[in-house]
């Protein structure tokens, strides 16, 4: 368990390789999170996921706000002290990064747990209560991930999101089941509406309390991790013959300084979702004298299914992100921009490569993907392929606005991504007003500004970060030729659907050799169009292998 490069970890510096580690734990966590979400929806229906995801956004705001941005801003401050060889001060940065998540952690728990009937409709009240605690155990593991992240060392925090994760759904699904045969006696399905709200309620509780649980276990392991590696971290504390030592109140003003605009700038960024929420679960239903049930159960397939499969590529965009901040800040700090605009390219190319085709796999097989997850979603399949189609399109544009967001705090502009994301809320939120108003797209218009939204968030921020850095993105083997192979690889691939479909009548079953085929076609179609060289390949996640193979069969020399 013990990491035996935290302290060398400088001579680690491989940018994708970092993020590998932390896309591989977030793209594992979330195929997880999307295994267990199929028994679990079977148990509490779309209900229990609608009050679910409307608890769970208001425990976000409040995390966000109180712990979420920690790892990402606890990695940029150390890694500025560790790029100065100031191994002291850096751990003073840690220690006090504690106690500040112990003193918010405590009070934006007892604010989200007395505070609930403010923040959600009074079904989901309980609900969010479940979620209360979280905050403040989520806060000390933020800052453990972040001091390990600032040593580029990323391979604590995959493992921990890993733990999380599997923990999380062991618990949510046992205890969803257990709490409903608690409380209703009986699996089945009450025939009264009150009798469904009670039990979507008491299931979706379970399923927070799965949550809970798996943050809880994430933390003892990466305690433990620390505790192992605690004496070579102090010994190098000790060692330091840096002159300068910064006293408490200059590093609570530090966290502070630093913490407060990745807090805001993240609020804002995810926010969108909480008040399209409220505007769609609560107003909506009055403008168009609709059911709260029904729409409440299509925010559950919005949110709980379409969105969550959208998710799991975005999964590479934010592990490059975490990975980026501290190899940036460090080079900014230390002034050497050119390697700083290095990072930058490669980090944005290698996450279009991923992103890009991803977003198109998931346009073109939406349906057959949503019920080979789902299987029981086929009664609103229609609603949740459409969903998930335009969900598909803000794949992209989710990536490259977040890296770049992560981009802009690395080089000290911290406030920017705010006033940007500020704007691209202000514009998604009087559309969706207008399309839920004015037309009949029910559910499907919130995931047309959810793209909206991340479509502006990407254009302003990328204008940013060329303002300030001088940076300038390479765009043909960045974005166009990318671009190309995924069409191509679509096409192909749907092919294989359809013929698969011929001999099995199985969309579920079809759907798996297509994407088979896809990806190592994907691949043999980014070296065919020379969209990446032999170095670019061997970086990406599993390339070294699949570059091993084109030579074996002549597709590379």
């Amino acid at each position: 368990m013990k990491n035996h490069s935290i302290v060398n970890s400088e001579k680690n510096d491989n940018l994708v390789k970092q993020a590998s580690f932390l896309a591989i734990a977030g793209i594992v966590s979330r195929i997880i999170g999307l295994l267990y979400r199929s028994p679990l929806s079977s148990i509490i229906g779309d209900l229990g996921l609608g009050y679910y995801q409307s608890a769970y956004n208001y425990y976000t705001i409040i995390l966000i706000i109180s712990s979420y941005s920690i790892p990402s801003a606890i990695s940029k401050i150390i890694a500025q002290k560790l790029a100065l060889k100031e191994y002291r001060n850096a751990h003073k940065l840690f220690m006090g990064s504690m106690v500040y998540v112990l003193i918010v952690g405590t009070v934006a728990s007892m604010i989200l747990f007395f505070g609930a009937p403010l923040f959600v409709e009074a079904d989901a009240v309980p609900v969010l209560k479940v979620f209360a605690p979280t905050i403040f155990v989520y806060g000390i593991l933020g800052v453990l991930r972040g001091y390990f992240q600032a040593h580029r060392s990323m391979s604590q925090t995959s493992m921990s999101q890993i733990i999380e994760q599997i923990i999380n759904a062991a618990v949510s699904v046992g205890a969803a089941a257990l709490f409903i045969k608690l409380t209703m006696g009986t699996m089945e399905e009450p025939a009264d509406e009150a009798g469904q709200i009670l039990r979507a309620v008491r299931g979706a509780q379970g399923s927070a309390l799965g949550t809970g649980l798996g943050v809880v276990a994430a933390l003892v392991f990466m305690a433990v991790v620390y505790l192992v590696n605690r004496g070579d971290i102090l010994k190098r504390a000790a060692e330091d013959k840096s002159e300068k030592t910064d006293t408490y109140r200059t590093v609570f003003r530090t966290i502070i300084g630093v913490v407060t605009p990745f807090i805001i700038s993240t609020a804002v960024y995810n926010v969108f979702s909480n008040i399209n929420n409220k505007i769609f679960t609560t107003f909506y239903p009055s403008w168009r004298e609709l059911s709260q049930v029904v729409t409440t159960s299509h925010w559950g397939i919005f949110q709980g299914k379409a969105q969550v499969i959208s998710n799991i590529p975005i999964a590479f965009s934010s592990a490059m992100a975490a990975a980026m901040i501290p190899q940036v800040a460090g080079f900014i700090t230390s002034g050497d921009r050119e390697s700083a605009k290095g990072r930058i390219g490669l980090g944005v190319k290698t996450t279009m490569l991923i992103s890009i085709p991803s977003a198109a796999g998931i346009f073109t097989f939406a349906g057959p993907v949503m019920l080979l997850l789902f299987p029981n979603s086929r009664p609103t399949i229609e609603l949740g392929s459409r969903c998930l189609m335009a969900l598909s399109v803000s794949v992209v544009l989710i990536a490259l606005s977040t890296l770049n967001s992560s981009i802009l705090q690395s080089i000290g502009k911290l406030h920017t991504p705010i006033f940007n994301a500020l704007i691209a809320l202000g514009l998604q939120t009087v559309l969706l007003v207008i399309l839920l108003k004015y037309t009949n797209l029910d559910v499907f218009a919130v995931a047309i500004c959810y793209a909206v939204y991340a479509g502006i968030m990407a254009v302003l921020n990328q204008r940013a970060v060329s303002r300030a850095i001088g940076y300038k993105q390479e765009l043909v083997n960045t974005f166009v030729k990318p671009l190309e192979c995924s069409f191509v690889m679509s096409l192909l691939a749907y092919g294989v659907y359809r013929l698969v479909l011929l001999a099995v009548p199985n969309e579920r079953i079809a759907v798996i050799p297509a994407i088979l085929v896809a990806v190592p076609l994907y691949f043999i179609l980014l070296v065919v169009l020379k969209s990446v060289n032999e170095r670019e390949l061997k970086t990406l996640p599993g390339g070294t292998r699949v570059y091993g193979i084109l030579k074996k069969v002549h597709l590379i020399r």
